[in-house]
């Protein structure tokens, strides 16, 4: 039962009185048109750029149909990149409010969590260890509680504040580093001191992943070598019409051919919509590249309490020095138990936020005969400090009675007790029965001090050994099968915990966690030379008695030595650590605000199975991508060759395609790589393969091969069609049909062939997508319709083929890409022999 006070915050009516005259917590920021800005950056896309070039010359030259037709072609691609950002920023826009911190109030006499944005003046809040403030105000009462005010003063040491201190104030985006306050709003919004002073929280500066700089730097690239081939086509042109628009327009048609403008969109577009899938199955991502990382991870670093166990302690077993026995915590309390509950209440917070605390003041409300929690009252206390750690209260009443109580690791209060060599051995026996048994252990002690002026250190009190509260957390009942999970995906799995060796080497084979025995002391370890230290991080699965720095010190280790490292932390001291892992992990229900604020990602009801969902989603992100670009890598080969090859070597018809034919190929390419490809389900197997290394990118010859080669093979299909209508004497205009629906049939075949690098088509026509049949219908009725309706033929300069024709051309679009299906059959019995040679038979 926790203490009682008689602050009851505002009623409902006072609130909405409040938020009438005074306004909300929400700071006023300049605000930016979605829309505009989108077609802001709409009009610096090369495409865009190229297609109003090509309208405008088509108008000068006269050739009004086929301006209007780029003019068209614009709107169009401006829809689909609009659309796509709508998608992108929608997504983008829930996360952001899901990543908003909520606010603990105190309305009408009762504890209740708000978003911060509802917050009103004169509303009282309750801040502790680990969150952020969210408005300005002053202390009514304060335990153990220090503040850090670094993004107001610059002064990073935590500053000591409680309602008798000089300074009762608190201001909005500073954190709670120790301790609880209950504290009246005086300031709020754009009227608080962060606000005055103009900054914001909210904008988080994201450093850009090796992926996204490599598909800048290949997309540059791509850009220059347009602008050469552009130059050289252009020179060929006019080399032999002299007719400077006429040339432009055909080296404007290349230029737009090469310029592989879809794959920075469909990134954007694959990561912010992955997040969007992940939050829809409670998983906060909270920068959109951290996607990217989820499907490299190979080492996840847990704590144990909360993340592999319940996180709900129960006070299970007592151990009094006097009584020499364990007992049950539900079992008949003796004086001396009742007395040893007693003092390990007062060794906690009156307010108590922490599991075990809470746990105590419960058991002291059922076990105690007098409630004293309200005539006694805090006068000095040290906070929670040490290695291994201890904390330590001084309470009085108004008749002068004192209580001197202290908690913490069995270790440090041992230490700082006068006992016998005898009776030390003995409370050691059995410390270690109860941690052997599952149980966290405190040990509990309390002192007498006659003056005043209490010592600088709580270790200068002479303490009494009072006894041992052992607390029991079960493990999650998932959480073995969520280790097996992340054994099965590739990844490597350790515990860093602040417990000790014997309770954590209990819960970790109850957990199934392998090579439990290959344990270290956080203390140890860090006392290592630096190679042993790396050695021990590597080999070790169980870290224990961890304190911050020495978690920093592993994470960063891990890094080192190529590892992609997922770490889980719910504490104000993980935040550096969950910082500096690639992909922090956040508890959303007990994790603090500091710890949601440094992780990159958050679950929100703090079950670490959604971490093999995220994973699962980060493979299938990451290999969808792929096969995305790898698409349009391959389509773009044959369609950039076809118009510059027949140019090149002086064939019959030199320009068999215009800007209009190559826009209508680019309006298939971009839906097909970013919608098809981005709903495409995950293919099976997915986690039975190894990581992903993380620097690995498709944008190595060892990935791009197989593209060159798809595009090659297709591009050899376009020009045999073009000879072959050539030589059997067709005209431009057939020729130029033959070879469109070549190059429309590779296409399609080709969306269907990348759908999988390792299965065949027999087994991805089942997977579920239901966008693949619907864009490759409305594919082959936009190419009917430009064979069929008169006047669209005329305009893109067809004529519409016999059957045969049609029949031929469509066959020689599926052979230039199915031949890969030959390729995977050979790879697939390759694997299956292999398989076969190393299982004995």
């Amino acid at each position: 039962m926790e203490r009682q006070t008689n602050i009851t915050g505002l009623t409902d009516e006072q609130v909405l009185l409040s938020r009438q005259a005074n306004g909300t917590n929400i700071l006023v920021r300049k605000k930016e048109y979605a829309i505009f800005r989108a077609l802001r950056d709409l009009a610096k896309e090369p495409m865009v750029i190229l297609l109003l070039a090509a309208a405008t010359i088509y108008f000068i030259s006269g050739q009004v149909g086929d301006g209007i037709f780029m003019g068209v072609s614009i709107l169009l691609v401006a829809a689909i990149s609009l659309y796509q950002d709508a998608r992108s920023r929608t997504a983008l826009e829930a996360l952001h409010k899901l990543t908003q911190p909520n606010a603990k109030l105190i309305r009408n006499g009762k504890k209740i969590t708000l978003p911060l944005g509802e917050i009103v003046l004169g509303d009282i809040m309750i801040i502790d260890e680990g969150s952020s403030v969210p408005a300005d105000g002053v202390i009514l009462q304060a335990n153990d509680f220090s503040v850090n005010e670094a993004i107001l003063t610059g002064e990073s040491m935590p500053v000591a504040k409680n309602n008798q201190s000089s300074d009762i104030q608190v201001y909005q985006g500073t954190t709670v580093a120790t301790g609880l306050a209950i504290c009246e709003v005086t300031g709020i919004g754009i009227n608080t001191k962060l606000g005055q002073i103009g900054k914001s929280m909210e904008s988080i500066e994201e450093e850009r992943t090796p992926l996204q700089v490599q598909i800048s730097s290949f997309v540059k690239k791509m850009a220059l070598f347009g602008i050469v081939v552009f130059a050289i086509v252009w020179a060929i042109n006019y080399n032999k019409s002299a007719d400077i628009l006429d040339s432009l327009l055909k080296s404007l048609t290349l230029a737009m051919s090469i310029l592989p403008e879809e794959i920075p969109v469909a990134f954007t577009t694959f990561m912010a919509l992955g997040a969007w899938r992940l939050m829809k199955m409670g998983i906060i991502v909270k920068q959109t590249t951290t996607v990217e990382a989820l499907g490299s991870a190979s080492v996840i670093c847990t704590d144990k309490t909360g993340t592999l166990t319940n996180g709900q302690m129960s006070l299970a077993r007592l151990y009094t020095l006097v009584d020499d026995k364990i007992v049950d915590s539900d079992g008949a309390a003796s004086e001396h138990t009742i007395a040893l509950i007693r003092t390990a209440m007062w060794a906690s917070e009156p307010f108590p936020f922490d599991p075990m605390e809470k746990a105590l003041h419960k058991a002291y409300g059922e076990t105690a005969a007098v409630n004293e929690r309200t005539s006694f009252h805090m006068v000095h206390e040290y906070p929670l400090g040490g290695q291994p750690p201890m904390m330590t209260h001084v309470f009085t009443n108004d008749e002068g009675e004192r209580i001197i109580a202290a908690k913490g690791a069995p270790e440090a209060i041992l230490s700082v007790s006068t006992l016998s060599e005898e009776i030390l051995i003995r409370i050691q026996q059995v410390l270690d029965k109860m941690t052997r048994e599952g149980y966290r252990v405190l040990g509990v002690a309390d002192a007498i001090y006659e003056g005043n002026d209490f010592p600088a250190e709580q270790q200068s009190f002479q303490f009494e050994f009072r006894g041992l509260v052992g607390f029991y957390d079960p493990p999650k009942e998932n959480i073995k099968q969520v280790l097996d999970d992340f054994y099965s995906a590739g990844l490597d799995v350790k515990i860093l915990t602040g417990d000790n060796a014997a309770t954590t080497d209990t819960i970790a084979r109850q957990v199934g966690l392998r090579h439990p025995e290959m344990a270290i002391d956080g203390g140890a370890l860090m006392d290592l030379p630096a190679k042993t230290f790396e050695e021990k991080t590597r080999n070790s699965t169980v870290f224990t008695r961890v304190f911050p720095e020495a978690k920093l010190a592993i994470i960063r280790t891990l890094k080192s030595a190529g590892e992609i490292v997922a770490m889980t932390g719910d504490g104000v001291n993980d935040g550096p650590a969950l910082k500096a892992a690639h992909i922090g992990i956040a508890m959303g229900e007990k994790g603090s605000e500091i710890a949601k604020r440094a992780a990159s990602l958050v679950l929100i009801d703090d079950d670490l199975g959604k971490m093999v969902e995220a994973i699962a989603m980060g493979r299938r992100i990451y290999t969808n991508l792929k096969k995305a670009i790898r698409y349009i890598i391959s389509i773009h080969i044959p369609i950039i060759l076809t118009v510059f090859i027949p140019l090149a070597l002086g064939w019959i018809y030199p320009n068999i395609f215009t800007p209009v034919h190559v826009i209508f190929l680019e309006l298939i390419m971009g839906p097909t790589c970013s919608i098809i490809y981005e709903n495409e389900p995950a293919e099976p197997g997915i986690m039975q393969e190894p990581p992903r290394p993380f620097q690995e990118t498709f944008f190595n010859w060892r990935e791009l091969t197989t593209s060159i080669i798809q595009g090659l093979a297709i591009t050899a299909g376009t020009l045999f069609i073009y000879q072959y209508a050539v030589r059997i004497g067709m005209d431009e205009a057939l020729t130029r049909t033959m070879v469109f629906i070549t190059l429309v049939s590779a296409n399609i075949f080709l969306t269907l062939v990348n759908r999988s690098f390792h299965h065949l088509i027999s087994t991805t026509i089942q997977y579920k997508n239901n966008l693949v049949p619907l864009i490759i219908f409305i594919t082959m009725a936009l190419t009917a319709a430009l064979l069929l309706i008169h006047p669209l033929t005329e305009f893109f300069e067809f004529r519409t083929p016999a059957i045969s024709e049609l029949g031929v051309a469509a066959a020689i679009g599926c052979i230039s890409v199915v031949w890969f299906e030959g390729i995977k059959i050979f790879l697939i019995m390759r694997e299956k022999q292999k398989h076969d040679t190393q299982v004995p038979g």
